[in-house]
């Protein structure tokens, strides 16, 4: 595998007909986090970040109620380091029957959403997937990889940000948050969960 990764970045080019961007004061700040939100100031600049995009993939997807509140547990039984640690986020993507294709750890959530997609793409298959399920927050950056990789459904133990339901909403994903013993608070794209 590593061989194909070294073997993947050579066929990487630099165009360099390509200006750079003109950076002025106002665009000189210290970033503290690699999610593509900070430092911008307008929700506008925010959702111009990512392309908002419905896929018809999933528009017949329903998950039955009782897959949803089995995930969180379900994502953890995977967890081998945090076994060991107990200080790591965890995503895992998920069949429609709750059933978990590939899971991965991370210090970061949204690194962990960056591993289970390029697992997949790794292996030669699309990272598209009925449901994602993360250990966190849900934030604008874990719609973003989530609308990007083509998921029916992102679930997740904590509550999404407002921008993150927005987002969400314009893109047609479901999105639900405190999946938590049998309970979860959808934010959007309701019509997905359900017989």
């Amino acid at each position: 595998m590593k061989a194909a990764v070294l073997e993947a970045v050579k066929k990487i080019a630099v165009r360099h007909d390509v200006a750079p961007p003109q950076i002025g004061p106002r665009d000189v700040l210290v970033r503290a986090k690699a999610c593509g939100v900070c430092g911008t100031e307008a929700i506008e600049d925010v959702l111009a970040l990512c392309e908002v995009r419905r896929s018809p993939r999933w528009d017949g997807l329903r998950v039955s109620p009782e897959v949803l509140p089995a995930l969180p547990d379900r994502l953890r039984a995977e967890q081998r380091v945090f076994d060991s640690t107990g200080g790591l986020h965890a995503a895992g993507l998920f069949d429609a029957a709750g059933n978990p294709s590939v899971v991965r750890e991370d210090v970061g959530r949204h690194n962990a959403v960056d591993k289970v997609v390029g697992a997949r793409v790794l292996a030669g298959a699309s990272p598209a997937a009925p449901i994602l399920c993360v250990s966190g927050r849900i934030g604008f950056e874990i719609v973003q990889k989530a609308v990007v990789a083509d998921v029916g459904v992102l679930a997740a133990v904590g509550a999404p940000s407002s921008l993150a339901v927005h987002l969400a909403a314009g893109a047609g994903l479901c999105t639900a948050g405190f999946v938590r013993g049998s309970r979860y608070v959808v934010y959007s794209a309701p019509e997905r969960l359900g017989v």
